[in-house]
């Protein structure tokens, strides 16, 4: 079992930056496929970024490509979502995600998932 627990969520003006941190703790031994997505009231979760167990793949969602970037530490076990340029349409809860299997982008390709940390970008 790995638990995640996510951070760094908060109120922020069209076009600032946040830093979202998802901390991994239980059987971090093995190497985890790990993920961001997010969901707005009334949608579905979509993919935003992953990266790969070896950390030298990236993958992300158009929408956030060019302004979002994702990171990882193992020695901490900590995964990072650095996030600029925010939009208001940005504005979601965010979840780090985590599986043993390759990169995914739809939520059935993660088993563990985190509590989730609002964004919220004003305009």
């Amino acid at each position: 079992q790995v638990q995640l627990v996510e951070s760094g969520g908060g109120l922020v003006q069209a076009g600032g930056s946040l830093r979202l941190s998802c901390a991994a703790s239980g059987r971090t031994g093995s190497s985890y496929t790990m993920c961001w997505f997010r969901q707005a009231p009334g949608k579905e979760r979509e993919f935003v970024a992953a990266i790969s167990r070896s950390g030298s793949s990236t993958y992300y969602a158009d929408s956030v490509k060019g302004r979002f970037t994702i990171s990882r530490d193992d020695a901490k076990n900590m995964v990072y979502l650095q996030m600029n340029s925010l939009k208001p349409e940005d504005t979601a809860v965010y979840y780090c995600a985590a599986s043993t299997r390759p990169v995914a982008r739809g939520t059935r390709g993660y088993d563990y998932w985190g509590q989730g940390t609002q964004v919220t970008v004003s305009s």
